[in-house]
């Protein structure tokens, strides 16, 4: 059995035990929580598709821990102008993991 949800305007296929990184929640460690919008349901062959969500279903995870993604470089430069400039970027993230799927 696996789901497709959608949080912080990405879509994931998670099946239950699995661990995954989405956007900041605020949802402090070790406490549940539940992703409402599930896009489509697949229990053993039957396929349910939402428009655009599955009515009742839901997705419950546990938060393992609040992370920090890994280091993106924006370099920019004019040539012949010397001009350069760096901007770095981190992206909050939250480590949850998969408990249930309710169809």
């Amino acid at each position: 059995m696996y789901a497709v949800l959608e949080t912080g305007s990405k879509q994931y296929r998670v099946s239950a035990g699995d661990t995954l990184e989405v956007e900041r929640l605020e949802v402090e460690a070790g406490k549940p929580v539940t992703f409402d919008r599930v896009l489509l349901v697949n229990n053993d062959g039957k396929l349910s598709v939402g428009t655009p969500t599955v009515a009742g279903a839901a997705v419950t995870a546990d938060v393992v821990e609040h992370i920090r993604g890994e280091k993106k470089i924006a370099f920019k430069m004019k040539r012949r102008k010397g001009f350069h400039k760096t901007i770095g970027h981190r992206q909050e993230l939250t480590v949850v993991k998969i408990t249930e799927i309710k169809a």
